[in-house]
């Protein structure tokens, strides 16, 4: 593959690419642990707890997302690091609202 110039388009789907390979690590350790987690198809939804099945198909979702949204996006390091940055805020984010919903 040759290298693509890193547009902003490619580099706003790099960042969502992280966000969503973010999102993905724990629904999928809880739903693969047999535990219930909190997810967008629970009531209340982002609030109530989701059966560990639906963690795994909603972190396989998220994951799957990740991949088809990467692609042609990682091919410099201002994509990884778009990436890298999507990961990391929307990892911010979810430890600082699942503290608040779970702790």
């Amino acid at each position: 593959m040759t290298p693509r110039t890193a547009t902003p388009a490619r580099l706003a789907r790099a960042f969502a690419a992280g966000a969503l390979a973010v999102n993905a690590v724990p629904h999928g350790v809880a739903g693969l642990s047999g535990r219930r987690f909190t997810s967008p198809f629970a009531r209340p939804p982002g609030r109530g707890d989701s059966p560990a099945p639906v963690n795994v198909v909603w972190s396989a979702v998220n994951a799957g997302g990740a991949v088809l949204l990467a692609r042609g996006t990682l091919a410099d390091g201002r994509g990884a690091a778009a990436f890298g940055g999507g990961a990391v805020a929307v990892g911010l984010l979810l430890s600082w609202y699942f503290e608040r919903v779970r702790g």
